[in-house]
């Protein structure tokens, strides 16, 4: 199977941990010979901001519950490190996170030509503002107040959202829309209907 480049874009809340975790397990199944490497930036930087021991994570731990974006610089550095300690031209590649900003996509991109990725898809999860800011709410986490909520969606909107004009523009670039509301399988088999991986679903299944 030829490797997939995927990057899952939409504002928080709608559904990208969970559906880049279910195509790391659907490709696994269609694919078990080659690897799949997974890097959700949040997780990334919620664990250094773990750490707690220099003045990074110190004050990363201080502004990653806001919503604010973080500085591009710490961004690319963690997804940077993380391929070089992963990933090769014929692993699958799955990417929640980045680019978060228009900034980043040359970095990323400057990535892609140097482990010899030139077809990237990217899978827009697309739901209304209203549904997203319910999910996070739902959730529970001492990090989902309203101010930070309302942050994070500011920030997608006029930060991140310009990013997909790139992309479209971009050649060798497939986008996917699909439709963010409804039930976690049906994203799911919208995904893999996506991306020729209908197969995938049926023994995931089993």
């Amino acid at each position: 199977m030829h490797p997939y480049t995927v990057i899952f874009f939409g504002p928080q809340g709608s559904g990208k941990g969970t559906q880049i975790e279910k195509l790391d397990a659907a490709l696994r199944i269609s694919d078990p010979l080659q690897r799949v490497v997974t890097l959700q930036t949040g997780r990334l930087f919620r664990a250094l901001a773990h750490k707690q021991i220099n003045y990074t994570e110190r004050h990363l731990s201080e502004t990653l519950d806001t919503g604010v974006l973080q500085p591009n610089f710490l961004t690319v550095v963690l997804w940077g490190e993380a391929m070089i300690a992963q990933l090769d031209p014929l692993a699958h590649l799955l990417i929640d996170g980045v680019p978060r900003a228009v900034q980043q996509t040359e970095m990323l991109d400057e990535a892609f030509r140097f482990y010899k990725r030139n077809e990237v898809i990217v899978i827009v999860l697309t739901a209304p503002d209203e549904v997203v800011r319910a999910r996070m709410q739902s959730r529970a986490r001492p990090d989902d107040t309203p101010a930070a909520i309302a942050e994070r969606l500011r920030s997608y909107h006029t930060e991140t959202a310009p990013v997909l004009d790139f992309y479209r523009a971009r050649p060798h670039t497939t986008i996917l829309d699909i439709d963010g509301v409804g039930t976690v399988e049906a994203i799911h088999q919208a995904i893999l209907r996506g991306l020729g991986l209908v197969r995938a679903s049926s023994v995931d299944q089993e």
